[in-house]
This record gives C-alpha cells, structure tokens and sequence, in this order.
C-alpha cells in the first residue's frame, strides 16, 4: 500500500490543509480519509459503537473525494461522533462513473477518553485540486476549522 498524507503548515493559516496520494484512486481516497479522520481525533482513542454505510456515485472523481470527505464533516455533526476507521471500495462503472461504497465507523464524541483535535467546520473548494501525474494520484485538500 502506497497511500499517504501530510499535513501542510503553510498553505491556509486559519484552516487546515493537507496533501494525499496514492497509487491507484483507491489508495488516494484511502489516504485523504485518514488525514481528515486524524484531523478530528487520533483514531486509537476512538471506539467503533457507531457504523454508518455511505454510498455515492459521480461521473468526476474529484466531485465524489469532495463529496465523501464532506459526508465525513457531515455525519460529524449530525450524529456527534468521531471515527477510528473507515472502510470503503472505489470502483468504475461501465458507464464511465466511479462508485463509493464505504462504512464509517467510530463514537459519540467524549472529551474524557478520545483526544479531540480540529472541530472540522467543512471542506473547502479553495486550493482544491485532485490529479493524476505519471500514473499517482494527488489532491490537496483545505478543511475549515
């Protein structure tokens, strides 16, 4: 597995934002889950009494990560949770359009146990690029804080 994620200090001072790659547009959207995971809570802290399938289909691969990492703020606030993993499969269809299938899995937030890092407001379209070069996916992503 060749996914990754950094985040970057110097690209949006009030917000936070971050870099993610991978091999495939699996492994890209693999990574670009975790950073946004890891910008809530550290997942070790965080319990999986909580499941949520998402499913989403989009003809623009860039339309559906943004659409995803949004339901990830989403359910966040609907249902008062943070996430310690997450499963998903990306898949193309024959008409051209990708497929997400995914569960979200993690707890009611609790200060007590969990440690809590970024109120994660939104993901923003600002800066927002995701490509494919040589064969490696890349996008960049700002989150409002």
């Amino acid at each position: 597995m060749s996914q990754s994620f950094h985040f970057l200090d110097d690209i949006a001072t009030a917000d936070l934002a971050f870099d993610a790659s991978g091999d495939s547009l699996q492994e890209l959207f693999d990574g670009a889950t975790c950073a946004v995971i890891e910008a809530m809570a550290d997942p070790s802290t965080v319990g999986s009494t909580w499941r949520k399938p998402v499913e989403r289909t989009e003809e623009d691969p860039a339309e559906l990560l943004f659409d995803w990492l949004s339901d990830l703020v989403y359910w966040k606030d609907a249902a008062g949770v943070v996430f310690s993993t997450c499963r998903l499969t990306i898949t193309r269809g024959d008409d051209g359009s990708w497929h997400l299938k995914g569960e979200l899995c993690g707890e009611s937030v609790n200060g007590s146990v969990q440690v809590l890092r970024n109120d994660v407001k939104g993901v923003t379209k600002h800066l927002y690029r995701l490509a494919q070069e040589e064969g490696r996916w890349t996008v960049r992503v700002v989150l409002d804080v």
